[in-house]
């Protein structure tokens, strides 16, 4: 009964956690880092052929998004989610590969003239397309059964639309353990999704500390802060370029929109014109309307009853295609452009951006938290100059930040959301805060609540049976170093290949006690593979 600490280990994203418990191997999130690593963080110590089934918090890709890429290396489990999770993971992960094999065209189409050797991307579209067949929904509250000896509970966690706090309860003979993975605990009095819900028993807590340093203060009035940043910026005849999560945060956008459109807040330009630049945002909002009945909150329940759709309004345009997306930019008009990624670090916003950032009239207008490393936090922080495809811009917009407005619980957030464990955990695992923040949540919880908590760093090992680490790693910091693209093509490549021997031996295993002529059959197939690549030409 042991959990392997794997990503967002004194980290702000890549969410990974690896549990052996009652026989099964498995894990809560798999997601992908975002912006820079600062420590090194361990593989999963298993190959992914051997995992018997993932269990996710929800759909954003410090969370999600490396699950293609363990498909891609054998995994063939199951992967628990919540209804609206697997729907908006059905748009995100074939969004996030797409994303990247249009970066790798789009380098590798610059590379090639440069004579730089091949790019290659995290995963493909077929493996997106393949993990998605994998997913199975999940109700809120209901407790299902993965494996035999393992039970599992998903709590709103009030961050976003579908995601969970996960409740698993492992029992290994005589001893049962009840471990809660917090997942993103979401912000209070936030529009569209409900608060948080509070869970209130468990032997140990493994939870995220974002906002674990600071508050957010009182909540500020969004729809007045948002009309006054348009009503200037268009005073003065630029465009609010809004760079925007396309889940999540885009709907929250459009709720306070359709407000100050109805309120009639800004003055003297009429219908102005709202694009919405992200086809996975388009289809978010979708899907958000799908769950409006189990996921929104009362507010936004009462808009509907009353007939009114919370996240649409005149003047509301839609982006699709590239060709959608490049005509925004010829139109003259005073407009808000709401694009994605959040950050600046990919996707449809880095054109706006290009096209913004020049002009002293326009505003660049920040919605959400922006990582050590990212676009997003260089122009927060005052950066004069940035590069975008290869050209230097000039930075003369104005740049500002909407405060208070986050998905994340601030640090009273938190300490409200472990205090309503009625009974102390035996351990509390801090994660998922970047590297200082970590430990000074940690020691606030130890000081205050007088918890036993723990930061761990990845690689740690925990024996949940017995309360006790088993192996505490020590951070490693990252240090760069060359290393040819060619070479990281050849490495990850054979990666793969040797992650499909491994879950070949998997399946073998698996076949043991088949009837002797499907083993023979089974054998002779494989030693005709390994006739045909059997080569000595490569020594």
């Amino acid at each position: 009964m042991k959990i392997t600490f794997i990503g967002a280990a004194h980290e702000v994203t890549g969410s990974c956690y690896y549990l052996e418990a009652a026989g099964k191997k498995f894990l809560v999130d798999c997601g992908m880092e975002q912006g820079p690593d600062y420590y090194e963080n361990k593989d999963i110590p298993v190959n992914p052929g051997e995992l018997d089934f993932v269990l996710l918090t929800h759909a954003h890709m410090d969370h999600s998004g490396n699950l293609p890429a363990i498909y891609a290396k054998g995994f063939q489990g199951s992967i628990y989610a919540t209804d609206a999770t697997c729907h908006l993971c059905d748009i995100m992960l074939r969004d996030s590969a797409h994303i990247q094999m249009f970066e790798a065209e789009w380098r590798n189409r610059k590379g090639r003239r440069q004579g730089k050797p091949e790019f290659v991307p995290a995963y493909t579209m077929e493996d997106a397309m393949g993990v998605l067949q994998h997913f199975v929904p999940c109700p809120y509250e209901k407790v299902i059964t993965p494996a035999p000896g393992i039970s599992v509970r998903f709590v709103d966690a009030g961050h976003l639309l579908g995601s969970a706090s996960i409740e698993v309860t492992i029992r290994e003979g005589d001893t049962e353990k009840t471990i809660v993975f917090s997942g993103d605990i979401g912000n209070i009095n936030q529009p569209l999704i409900k608060d948080p819900t509070y869970l209130h028993k468990a032997d140990y807590v493994v939870m995220e500390s974002t906002y674990g340093d600071r508050s957010h203060g009182e909540r500020p009035d969004y729809v007045g802060i948002l009309a006054e940043v348009i009503q200037r910026t268009f005073d003065r005849g630029g465009n609010v370029v809004i760079p925007s999560f396309a889940v999540g945060r885009t709907q929250e956008m459009l709720y306070f929109i359709r407000q100050i459109k109805e309120e009639d807040r800004v003055k003297g330009h009429g219908n102005f014109k709202v694009y919405v630049d992200s086809p996975l945002a388009n289809d978010a909002t979708t899907i958000f309307g799908e769950h409006q009945y189990d996921c929104f909150d009362e507010e936004a329940i009462d808009l509907i009853h009353k007939g009114i759709n919370p996240l649409t309004f005149p003047g509301l345009k839609t982006s699709v295609t590239s060709d959608d997306s490049r005509a925004i930019n010829f139109d003259e008009d005073c407009k808000v452009i709401i694009s994605a990624s959040g950050m600046c670090d990919a996707g449809r916003i880095k054109h706006h951006l290009k096209h913004n950032l020049w002009n002293e009239k326009s505003t660049i207008l920040f919605v959400g938290y922006q990582a050590v490393g990212t676009l997003g936090r260089a122009l927060l922080e005052g950066a004069d100059e940035v590069k975008l495809f290869g050209e230097s811009i000039n930075v003369a917009a104005e740049i500002c930040q909407m405060p208070g407005i986050s998905g994340h619980a601030d640090v009273n957030g938190l300490i409200d959301w472990i205090k309503a464990f009625k009974e102390k955990p035996a351990k509390v695992f801090v994660t998922h805060g970047e590297d200082t923040v970590t430990e000074l949540f940690a020691r606030r919880l130890h000081d205050e609540l007088e918890l036993d908590t723990m930061a761990p760093f990845s690689g740690t090992v925990y024996d949940l049976a017995v309360d006790a680490c088993v192996y505490e790693a020590q951070g490693i910091k990252i240090t760069k170093t060359s290393v040819s693209p060619k070479a990281t093509r050849a490495a990850r490549t054979f990666e793969k290949l040797v992650a499909m021997g491994q879950r070949l031996m998997s399946v073998i295993r698996k076949n043991e006690g088949g009837a002797n002529k499907d083993l023979d059959r089974f054998a002779r197939d494989i030693q005709s593979l390994c006739d045909k690549w059997d080569r000595n030409d490569l020594n």
